[in-house]
């Protein structure tokens, strides 16, 4: 049962009210002006937005690892949370995996004050060790208001609420190049066999089907996530997620072997296993939308985030990119999401305050505005998204309501499913590059997490 609609269909119509309500004001009441103009003063919020405290000379850090334009999109956020506030804040550029760069900082006596955690094994063990502190009442309100329970749920340790998803992401879609579509007389498929089909006569036309960014190990777990979700089935799902079945059960087999039919194909992978092993992220994007009617790959999985990465190369999402669901393996297509979380390390009213702005819409609607991002806020402006495709994905990433599921390697403890060169990402890596070996990798898969769920 999808929750939320009615909740959101309230809070559209307080926004329209409240608009029509401004509207009147500006043309008919100074003195109703001229309060409207003290209570932004007072709070340091436009009246009708999120309240936030006046934090004038306050220094808050905040540490994350994004890089490139979700380090300057997410800057934007911050910047409007400082013209607000009166508060200097600085960003920190962090590495993954991230739960190591924190520990090193608190051991030095500096840590950031508010941290972004991409796993939800991060959050656990971040509160496990101490770290972090509790949401206070003013986030936890912004909380109750705009985000169904499976997000509160996420940022919650044994019924305590760490933490304010502010970032998701929808990681059930496929890009592809649409000349190179057209061109092929490729159809766009709805199941896994159709898939493979699609590739055969996209690589009939001569060029490569699929670009795999198989040098960052956590692409290929969402490659098997969305796989796993669709073949077994969402109670399997969760059971493996809390390794309550072994990675050497019959339906990780089943996935893995699925998965074999694309990895032991090199011819439908742009540059093979060992090309693909040797690309990363951001290139296994741009690869497919450059270089003309003959680019390197004609498709490539990931999430809604893609879509920053095909600016970067040149592309117009709608037009020169387009997205198709993750196809159907079993009965019905996956719907696989991830997201990032804001914790706060230090109790000050900074801290807090900051919380409070990444759980409202307004700090949505900056970001959304700005592209390459999706908020889990059910109270986010749609309007605010740049184009029609990822207002959709929005849309559907909202409508699910606590239908959705996540990310299964961010679940995990982070030595398992968050760490480069290590656990689920390199056993990952090694299956790409000898896909035949199933039962090989199904070893290596349950050892690496029968000792990371043990610590």
């Amino acid at each position: 049962m999808r929750t939320g609609t009615r909740t959101g269909r309230k809070l559209a119509g307080i926004a329209i009210v409240g608009a029509l309500a401004l509207t009147a004001t500006a043309c008919g009441d100074d003195k109703k002006d001229d309060g409207a103009k003290a209570e932004k003063s007072k709070s340091g919020s436009p009246a009708g937005a999120v309240a936030l405290p006046r934090l004038d000379g306050q220094k808050i850090e905040v540490a994350a690892v994004w890089t490139g334009p979700e380090q300057a999109n997410f800057v934007k956020v911050l910047k409007e949370f400082e013209s607000r506030t009166g508060a200097t804040v600085t960003f920190v550029p962090a590495q993954d995996p991230i739960v190591n760069f924190l520990g090193t900082k608190i051991a030095g006596g500096s840590p950031p004050d508010v941290a972004m955690l991409p796993q939800v094994g991060a959050i656990q063990q971040a509160v496990q060790k101490k770290w972090v502190k509790p949401v206070g009442p003013e986030a936890k309100a912004q909380l109750a208001k705009n985000y169904a329970k499976v997000w509160q749920d996420l940022g919650a340790v044994d019924g305590t609420q760490y933490a304010v998803y502010f970032k998701a992401a929808n990681k059930s879609l496929v890009w592809y190049n649409s000349k190179v579509f057209e061109a092929a007389g490729a159809q766009v498929p709805k199941t896994w066999k159709d898939f493979l089909a699609t590739a055969d006569t996209v690589s009939a036309s001569g060029v490569t089907p699929v670009s795999v960014g198989g040098a960052d190990g956590w692409t290929l777990t969402d490659w098997f996530e969305n796989v796993y979700l669709s073949q077994a089935g969402p109670e399997k799902y969760d059971q493996l997620a809390k390794h309550q079945i072994k990675w050497t059960d019959p339906s990780v087999k089943d996935a893995l072997t699925t998965l074999g039919q694309l990895f032991g194909k090199p011819d439908l992978i742009a540059g093979g296993a060992t090309g693909a092993l040797q690309t990363e992220f951001p290139a296994s994007v741009t690869q497919t939308f450059t270089g003309g009617d003959q680019p390197k790959a004609a498709m490539v999985f990931e999430g809604d985030f893609v879509s920053v990465n095909i600016a970067q190369a040149g592309a117009k999402v709608g037009t020169d990119a387009k997205v198709f669901p993750f196809p159907a393996v079993g009965a019905t297509a996956p719907v696989v999401t991830g997201g990032d979380a804001a914790v706060a390390l230090k109790d000050t009213k900074g801290a807090q305050a900051l919380l409070t702005w990444l759980a409202s819409p307004d700090a949505a609607k900056v970001w959304a505005a700005a592209g390459g991002y999706i908020s889990p806020n059910k109270a986010a402006d749609l309007a605010a998204y740049p184009n029609d495709v990822q207002r959709d994905i929005a849309k559907a990433l909202i409508a699910a309501g606590d239908d959705v599921r996540f990310d299964m390697s961010d679940q995990a403890p982070q030595s398992f499913g968050g760490t480069p060169g290590k656990g689920e990402w390199k056993d990952l890596q090694d299956f790409l590059k000898n896909p035949k070996d199933v039962a090989g990798a199904q070893a290596r898969l349950e050892a690496d997490a029968a000792a990371a769920y043990k610590s």
